[in-house]
């Protein structure tokens, strides 16, 4: 820090110091200054325009030096010099005050904080200098936080003087006013009596009401601006109308026609979207086989001789297309439609922010949910168009079991396909660029997930980057290098899957001409209560995140369709507090809350308490002793912060755990909640019992061992 900065600072400590030092905040009481309203009357009568000056420089230091009392000054000024005059003189006083106050903030401290966050200020400068003035119009008009706090987050942007100005001028004023007014009124009392007058209620009644009305003002402002150059239809054809049949989709349409709204709900390719086509169900379908195949495997530990069975891959994958044909009724159009939901099968393109074409008809809505999904990534690998690859869309086709099977990623997707083929008999190679797999769960839940992988024959090529695809000697090869040494290596296979995560579908029904915005992620952007850029148009599901579960986005879809049809009314924000999920390899990994990476990450204390599987009867029983219940708390308490759980069952025991962080339940609760023996679930009781003991009262428990000693005679 510079001298000159070092100067200003101790000037600015100094001044707030003698401040309270002096305490010079007795003379910005209330009861004093009506206790000498009389007199402060007398001096600004006496000598008005240096009564103005003081006040003015007074009112500038208060703010400028962000020291308390410029509400208790701004009602003053009413009852000193009345509504014009004071709105005036507090209005300029008031700006001039808070732009020295920023001007001080980024001379002061702007430097010092961008060398240490400057990445983070990086987003936060392009959206101050895409809509600064809205936004620091907003928290002038309804200040969601304490004025002075403003004037110094804003030094700290690159937000121009004379826009701070000129914004904080207008934004103030309607809040100036109301306060000027309060403490005209407050003046005029001379009795008791007078509280009760029209002119103190109303004032007071204003000064209440005037954040809701700040607000609604800068929603309809906010509507004007987004819908400037749209023409709005004069009449809707309905309540709701919904882009896209997945999860989200189908709930958000649910939602309405049950609370009778009219809806529509618009679909291109198949109802039920990716998670009953080509996801979820596929996958636990495809899993339940191969399980099966595990199982046979370990009937000699389990007392059997010379069971033996042979996979007819084809009729594996026949299976799975009978068991989506079995769970397909309950998203179909017929089961839709008879709920009053209007199912159209189609192209839908956004036209307008109330209108939709499918297919040539233009449909009219006064709210519009996307629930548009993603889509399988497809890397820019060279030589990958060599090659008939496979996606967790596309692998369902597949008729001829691969002989070398390549799997490219190591996230959730990649883990239960390759463990699952490869019980089914592939030779499967698993390709990670990373050191370990399942990269957003804690080490202990990722070790020994790859240990069961390892163990089930799958080899696991971790800390490999892909570089490339070559035919040579007939066969397709992948050419990767090892990220730690350099060392390039060649992996033959007979079948690609790609299973390197999934990319949000922000493109092809009109959100680019809306001007939807979309986030550097690649997903479409919503604010708390799931609205994009336009108030009536919500996005859920994978198009939006954060998450890419299918209860996730159902969980977003009672918020859409809520919000979509009631707003103006009652909104509610996205509650993503709680949201459990599961990778459904064996052992399973489940997880809900905090991880450990997640706490340190974020500076979170906290405890760790975990119960091992291989101590657990039924477990041990079932032949599935291996895993671990892990629960976060907070340091010396028992409210729970996070739960990993490794696992047969794993997804299934989590439940317990949601329903308590839920409702705010601690372990203490699951402790004193009977488990039927022999279950797994009492794993969840175990685990609390871990706890309880590692915070027994020990000093307590001394004493009830001589009083127990003591009765012993």
């Amino acid at each position: 820090m510079n001298v000159r900065k070092l100067v200003l600072l101790v000037l600015i400590l100094a001044l707030i110091g003698a401040f309270f030092y002096f305490d010079l905040g007795q003379y910005l009481d209330l009861q004093r200054i009506k206790a000498e309203q009389a007199a402060l009357d007398a001096q600004v009568a006496a000598h008005p325009l240096k009564a103005l000056g003081l006040f003015f420089l007074a009112y500038v230091a208060v703010t400028a030096l962000s020291l308390p009392g410029a509400a208790l000054m701004t009602l003053l000024a009413g009852a000193l010099f009345g509504l014009l005059e004071g709105l005036v003189l507090v209005s300029f006083a008031s700006t001039l005050g808070a732009s020295l106050a920023m001007l001080s903030s980024r001379f002061v401290l702007r430097d010092w904080v961008r060398s240490r966050f400057g990445r983070r200020l990086e987003k936060i400068d392009a959206g101050i200098e895409r809509e600064g003035s809205f936004y620091l119009f907003a928290l002038r008009l309804v200040p969601v936080f304490p004025f002075f706090l403003i004037n110094l987050a804003m030094g700290l942007t690159r937000l121009p003087l004379r826009t701070y100005w000129w914004v904080s001028q207008i934004g103030m004023l309607p809040g100036t006013l109301v306060y000027v007014n309060a403490g005209r009124e407050l003046a005029q009392i001379d009795s008791l009596g007078g509280i009760l007058s029209p002119g103190l209620l109303g004032a007071f009644a204003l000064l209440g009401l005037f954040p809701l009305l700040a607000r609604k003002l800068l929603e309809l402002i906010k509507a004007r601006r987004v819908y400037a150059g749209w023409q709005k239809p004069e009449r809707f054809e309905r309540n709701l109308l919904v882009i896209g049949a997945g999860s989200g989709g189908l709930v958000s349409a649910y939602i309405a026609a049950a609370v009778k709204a009219k809806v529509s709900l618009v679909e291109k390719h198949r109802m039920g979207g990716d998670c009953l086509n080509t996801g979820c169900v596929p996958s636990k379908a495809l899993l339940r086989s191969a399980k099966l195949a595990a199982e046979l495997n370990k009937a000699e530990a389990l007392g059997w001789r010379e069971v033996s069975g042979e996979v007819d891959f084809a009729a594996v994958m026949q299976r799975i297309q009978r068991i989506i044909g079995q769970i397909e009724p309950h998203d179909s159009v017929e089961r839709y439609e008879g709920l009053g939901v209007e199912v159209i099968k189609g192209q839908a393109r956004l036209t307008s922010p109330w209108t939709v074409e499918v297919d040539g008809r233009t449909l009219s809505s006064r709210a519009i949910i996307i629930a548009a999904g993603a889509r399988p990534r497809v890397p820019d690998l060279p030589g990958l168009e060599s090659v008939s690859y496979y996606t967790s869309d596309s692998i369902w086709t597949l008729r001829q079991q691969p002989r070398r099977l390549l799997v490219l990623g190591g996230g959730p997707i990649g883990c239960e396909l390759a463990q699952a083929f490869q019980r089914l008999g592939s030779q499967v190679t698993l390709v990670q660029r990373r050191e370990h797999l399942l990269p957003h769960e804690d080490g202990d839940a990722s070790e020994l997930v790859m240990a069961a992988l390892r163990g089930d024959g799958v080899d696991l090529r971790l800390g490999y980057q892909a570089e490339r695809i070559e035919q040579a000697g007939g066969e397709a090869r992948l050419i990767a290098r090892r990220r730690d040494n350099d060392e390039e290596v060649a992996i033959g296979f007979d079948c690609l899957l790609l299973a390197l995560g999934r990319v949000a579908n922000v493109e092809g029904y009109g959100a680019e001409e809306l001007g939807l915005t979309v986030r550097d992620n690649g997903t479409l952007e919503t604010d708390d209560y799931l609205a994009t850029r336009f108030p009536n148009i919500y996005a859920v599901g994978d198009v939006t995140g954060p998450y890419q579960y299918t209860h996730f986005a159902s969980h977003q879809a009672w918020y859409a369709a809520v919000n979509a049809l009631f707003r103006g009314f009652r909104r509610f924000k996205a509650d993503y507090r709680v949201i459990p999920h599961c990778t459904f390899t064996a052992p399973e990994v489940a997880r809900v809350g905090l991880s450990e990476g997640e706490a340190k990450q974020q500076g979170i204390d906290y405890e760790v308490t975990r119960y091992d599987l291989e101590d657990l009867d039924r477990a041990i029983a079932d032949e599935a002793a291996r895993g671990f219940v892990k629960v976060l708390t907070d340091p010396g308490k028992d409210r729970i912060l996070g739960v990993c759980i490794v696992g047969e069952q794993a997804g299934e025991l989590l439940a317990e755990y949601v329903l308590a962080m839920k409702h705010k339940l601690g372990l203490n609760k699951i402790l004193g909640t009977i488990h039927s023996y022999p279950t797994l679930a009492e794993a969840n009781k175990y685990a609390a019992g871990q706890w309880k003991r590692a915070h027994a009262p020990e000093a307590l428990l001394r004493w009830v061992a001589r009083f127990h000693q003591w009765r012993l005679g």
